[in-house]
């Protein structure tokens, strides 16, 4: 199959697209150089459709976890639960210390018999 345009037809289009930038816009491409500019690159995937390791959306990682808890979670809980959760499926390296460093704790809890799960509700909901 053929190329739809030349690299010459491109090129001019591009070139053509740069003087037609607003100054500010034109000093951002400068900056990055020209060559670099891809004025055809595809934009991001918005949030609510990247996924993370496991295929699934911050949405759907949400609401799996809110259906493996015994009582609903306060607001606040949700809201913290949440944004982690963007950050994870955006760039799990940026909270890849945080999750390596939660298991790391967990398992030294568990290694002295230390719960920090909140008791029951009837409990009045107070951390051990």
């Amino acid at each position: 199959m053929q190329p739809m345009y030349t690299q010459e037809q491109v090129e001019e289009q591009k070139r053509a697209m740069y003087e037609g930038l607003s100054p500010r816009r034109r000093r951002f491409v400068d900056r990055i150089g020209y060559e670099n500019w891809d004025p055809y690159q595809a934009p991001f995937d918005p949030i609510d459709i990247r996924t993370d390791a496991l295929g699934l959306t911050t949405h759907e990682l949400l609401n799996r976890y809110y259906k493996s808890l015994p009582a609903p979670p306060d607001p606040d809980y949700m809201q913290t639960l949440s944004e982690f959760m963007v950050l994870l499926v955006m760039n799990v390296e940026k909270v890849r210390p945080i999750l390596e460093f939660s298991e790391w704790y967990a398992e030294r809890l568990k290694e002295r018999g230390i719960s920090i799960k909140p008791k029951s509700a009837s409990a009045g909901g107070s951390q051990e």
